[in-house]
């Protein structure tokens, strides 16, 4: 099945109704933007001349063209590789080059980071600009029929950092993706066409994702005037769009609830926040259903299962009465329906309720594999359990607590950052011996990254030549918030840093234990 037949039946069945809107201002009917990624399938495959299968990706910050972008590539039998915006040119030009895309689409923001990439400056890779001549060009071709696309075709190149460094592509089927927009329906929230999906997030990762579903419902897309996440222009929204809902890492959900204009705003248009990304406290949860009412709900996923492993519904957040709801709201859920999840030993054996071990999750939602790394798909799928890397345990009632990340990945502001990547960056400084970083909690982003410095025997460095070395390499928001420079890490008897003694060390630096 092609994904965009979603996007042709909308059209079919309410062709002049609102599909896409900038803040209050319909864009594009449902007609218009089927008609618009008809065309551009078109143009990508007879203009440009790609062959079913091949890859094309978005570096684009939210917008309207996203969505018909994401649609268009779908309806032309291609694959959509959505890439970071807050990625730097480098990282860009790693994926481009690894997933073999031959066209980029970018927004006019984009277009210098992207231009810079040397497959892009080479003529290997196609830049072209949402808006431009060249996009209207795209848009003035002859349409083209939705091309037949099987169920286990690769729709979506979801590159999610590893512990390697390098960004590892999950392969993601029109199957995984069908699987996700049912379980939303069924485990996340319900859906009408009257309804409206906020595009607050990067529509590059979750809030993109869950297009899908609300396309499927023909409710609209709503991407903010500003295009990212304003919490008083969210607020100031609410009144004027019924029905919305949105995706937001739970910083985002802190920062809104604690927004000075929330306490006073009209949130009866608020229908739900979908959660996820990082942990939510149990008081940013609490504080956020006083503010908003029960209009939370968390899923637990990841980019090999996307966005559907687990799901706290809003039912079950409201269900104050339950012995054990601060248990339930300190959770990740129950598992979504579709899929199976256990918790396991070393050899993916499951282990009873209460005890401690890796999530593992099995189903039609768990990616085909990594993109052209046979190595990394057969340590991470095993007889169809994909093992998440991620600690937990199950109660009784089927309720996942997560209790560490195995991988020691660094989530703040709903990004992932993992450190081996910055580690790498900074290990090239000739004055750095050794180095280890960690995540220490942060009030308002969930993590900030903190790096340990051993200084070379005989050698200096600063803060500074550190945070610039990094501002060439890696993406702004991956960067060490601050750097402790020590004169040797703490390691076990087989030399492996103990990042939880370097954990603990800033814990006591916060409890005035010294810096």
């Amino acid at each position: 099945m092609n994904l965009a037949t979603l996007l042709t039946r909308a059209a079919g069945v309410a062709a002049t109704a609102p599909a896409v809107q900038v803040g209050t201002t319909t864009v594009a009917t449902w007609a218009a933007l089927a008609d618009r990624a008809a065309r551009l399938a078109g143009a990508l495959r007879h203009g440009l001349g790609l062959a079913e299968g091949e890859r094309v990706a978005i570096a684009m910050t939210n917008c309207p063209e996203y969505v018909e972008a994401l649609f268009g590539i779908w309806h032309g039998g291609l694959a959509a590789v959505p890439m970071n915006a807050k990625l730097h040119s480098l990282e860009f030009d790693y994926m481009l080059a690894h997933s073999g895309a031959r066209v980029v689409l970018v927004t006019p923001d984009m277009a210098g980071s992207l231009g810079a990439c040397p497959v892009v400056r080479d003529g290997g890779v196609r830049l072209i600009e949402a808006g431009s001549a060249e996009w209207r060009g795209l848009l003035a071709h002859d349409p083209l029929p939705p091309v037949p696309r099987g169920q286990d075709d690769l729709a979506w190149l979801f590159y999610t950092s590893g512990t390697t460094g390098r960004p590892k592509g999950a392969m993601l089927s029109n199957r995984n993706l069908l699987t996700m927009t049912a379980c939303y329906f069924m485990d996340v929230d319900a859906v009408s066409a009257a309804d409206a999906l906020l595009h607050a997030a990067p529509m590059s990762h979750g809030s993109g994702l869950y297009i899908l579903p609300h396309v499927a419902a023909m409710a609209r897309q709503v991407i903010p005037e500003s295009g990212g996440f304003e919490p008083d222009e969210i607020l100031a929204l609410l009144p004027h769009q019924p029905g919305l809902s949105f995706f937001a890492a739970p910083t985002m959900v802190h920062r809104l609830a604690h927004a000075p204009a929330a306490g006073g705003s009209d949130t009866r248009n608020l229908k739900t926040i979908v959660y996820g990304g990082g942990p939510m406290y149990v008081a940013d949860c609490r504080r956020a259903m006083e503010v908003f009412g029960p209009k939370l709900a968390q899923i637990y996923g990841q980019g090999e299962s996307p966005m559907t492993i687990t799901a706290l519904s809003k039912a079950l957040h409201a269900d104050a009465a339950h012995p054990r709801h601060e248990a339930r709201l300190a959770s990740v859920g129950v598992r979504q329906t579709l899929v199976e999840v256990r918790v396991a030993d070393d050899e993916g054996r499951p282990l009873p309720p209460g005890e401690t071990g890796e999530v593992l999750v099995r189903g039609p939602s768990v990616m085909l594999g990594y993109w052209q790394d046979a190595e990394a798909t057969a340590r991470t799928v095993h007889d169809g359990w994909l093992f998440t890397g991620d600690m937990g345990a199950l109660d009784d009632d089927g309720f996942l607590t997560l209790k560490d990340r195995s991988k020691d990945v660094i989530i703040s502001g709903g990004s992932n950052i993992y450190p081996r990547e910055v580690e790498e960056v900074l290990l090239t400084h000739p004055a750095v011996r050794e180095v280890s970083v960690v995540g220490q909690p942060h009030a308002d982003w969930g993590e900030e990254v903190i790096a340990f410095v051993v200084p070379a025997a005989g050698a200096a460095c600063t803060a500074e030549e550190l945070d610039a070395l990094c501002l060439a390499a890696i993406a702004r928001f991956k960067r060490p918030k601050r750097y402790r420079f020590v004169e040797h890490l703490p390691k076990n008897n087989y030399g492996k840093v103990l990042k939880t003694e370097l954990r603990r060390l800033l814990s006591g630096a916060e409890d005035g234990g010294g810096d």
